[in-house]
């Protein structure tokens, strides 16, 4: 049985409805590369944060904690329980733990900051930092531009040091800590788990998906790098702009699936509270949260 019919049968037994975690679920269109839970399987348990963005509109942490808190308040108020499912690390993690904080940065500081790393690069943007953080600037990856620019952005929207923004944000309750969460993972052995990702990529071809990405990419997929980039997506891509040749797509999204589900592993076993694991190709209903 796989781990969608596994949620759904678990749904329907205990009264349930399910809130996705899935980071590529949000964005209509994409489909076939994400395995979406089909319309037949949405009608039988009613899903949430499936199909709620356009592709060319990015979806944050923040944003995925207040419409997940939404969903799960109006599941409560159905008196059904709440299902999460889905293996977005970050994402997952907010259930647990908080994972962003309070800062609101405007679209014109994050242009600013945008601009100031085109003109002077990223050792104009460190020294910024520093002058701003003269007591340090902790454990920032300075070599790291993305993190660099986001640390300054915080900074310059909240007249802040990075020292008092964490403090701040080890100081901040857990989203969802008012809810009781348990946890279980589901996992394969490593042959049985490659023999799926190699069937996985074979239906999903000859189910559509390059021409999937080729409607995507006429929509503006490129706008959502994080969409973009994803597995399936971004080797289609590349494909598609002839940096990948036909003959080896296949091998090379298998390849970088196998990568991705180690990542996976190492995450919900450092970032994740201690949890059971159940072998998913003998899992049964009852004992998923027993």
């Amino acid at each position: 049985m796989g781990k969608t019919e596994l949620a759904l049968r678990w749904a329907e037994q205990f009264d349930a409805e399910i809130v996705s975690c899935d980071s590529l679920l949000f964005y209509r269109g994409m489909d076939i590369g994400t395995a979406k839970p089909t319309m037949a399987e949405r009608a039988r348990v009613r899903h949430y944060l499936i199909d709620i963005r356009d592709v060319t509109e990015p979806m944050d942490v923040t944003e995925y904690v207040t419409r997940a808190r939404v969903a799960v308040e109006e599941i409560w108020a159905r008196g059904r329980k709440v299902l999460v499912t889905g293996g977005s690390g970050f994402y997952l993690k907010s259930f647990f733990a908080a994972v962003a904080d309070s800062v609101d940065v405007p679209t014109a500081v994050r242009a600013e900051v945008a601009q100031r790393l085109a003109i002077g690069g990223l050792e104009a943007l460190v020294e910024e930092l520093r002058q701003l953080n003269p007591d340090g600037l902790g454990a920032l990856d300075v070599k790291n531009p993305r993190r660099v620019a986001r640390a300054l952005e915080r900074c310059l929207a909240s007249g802040k040091t990075l020292a008092v923004l964490e403090a701040e944000f080890r100081a901040q309750p857990p989203p969802f800590a008012d809810c009781t969460v348990e946890l279980v993972e589901l996992i394969r052995s490593p042959g049985e788990l490659n023999q799926r990702i190699e069937e996985r990529v074979a239906t999903m071809l000859r189910a559509g998906l390059v021409e999937e990405v080729r409607g995507l990419l006429a929509r503006g997929l490129r706008q959502n790098p994080s969409a973009a980039k994803a597995i399936g997506y971004r080797e289609i891509v590349d494909c598609l702009e002839e940096r990948l040749k036909e003959s080896k797509l296949a091998a090379e999204i298998a390849k970088n699936t196998r990568t991705l589900v180690k990542k996976q592993r190492t995450w919900f076993k450092t970032q994740l509270p201690a949890h059971p694991t159940i072998e998913a190709g003998s899992a049964q209903v009852s004992e998923l949260f027993s």
